[in-house]
């Protein structure tokens, strides 16, 4: 396989990133998504730095809903809690105490909002889960 510019270690760049955007979030990304932020972001963040030694997956998760947490950012957190819960790095329980214990260090509203993005995430999963077990029985 090469890479739209014809080099195979940027092509080997871009399947690994790739390959790990797949672990990380639980669905799959195509390879060939057109642009520089996509660039960067597979064969970077993603190739480079979510497969550096010393940290697990959900290590990384934890740290990144701190960071999400400390912004306000809940549209991501969104997007974190749904994979960690889908990856089964985390359980609801876990993702709760994470929110209570950021409270203290981060204030109680960007704490609530990761809650709140729980608290959404949640309610999603439960109604894609009923909507599934619908259609399943007919």
């Amino acid at each position: 396989m090469t890479h739209p510019n014809g080099d195979a270690a940027a092509a080997e760049t871009r399947a690994r990133g790739v390959a790990m955007m797949n672990q990380v979030y639980g669905w799959e990304m195509p390879s060939d998504v057109p642009g520089d932020f996509f660039a960067v972001t597979a064969d970077h963040l993603f190739a480079d730095i979510w497969t550096r030694p010393g940290l697990s997956i959900r290590d990384r998760r934890l740290l990144l809903l701190g960071a999400i947490a400390a912004q306000g950012q809940s549209d991501v957190a969104k997007i974190q809690i749904n994979a960690a819960l889908h990856n089964e790095e985390l359980t609801e329980q876990q993702v709760e105490e994470a929110a209570i214990f950021l409270c203290h260090y981060v204030g109680w509203p960007l704490g609530t909002g990761l809650n709140n993005a729980l608290i959404s995430v949640k309610a999603d999963r439960r109604k894609a889960a009923r909507a599934a077990e619908k259609q399943r029985d007919g």
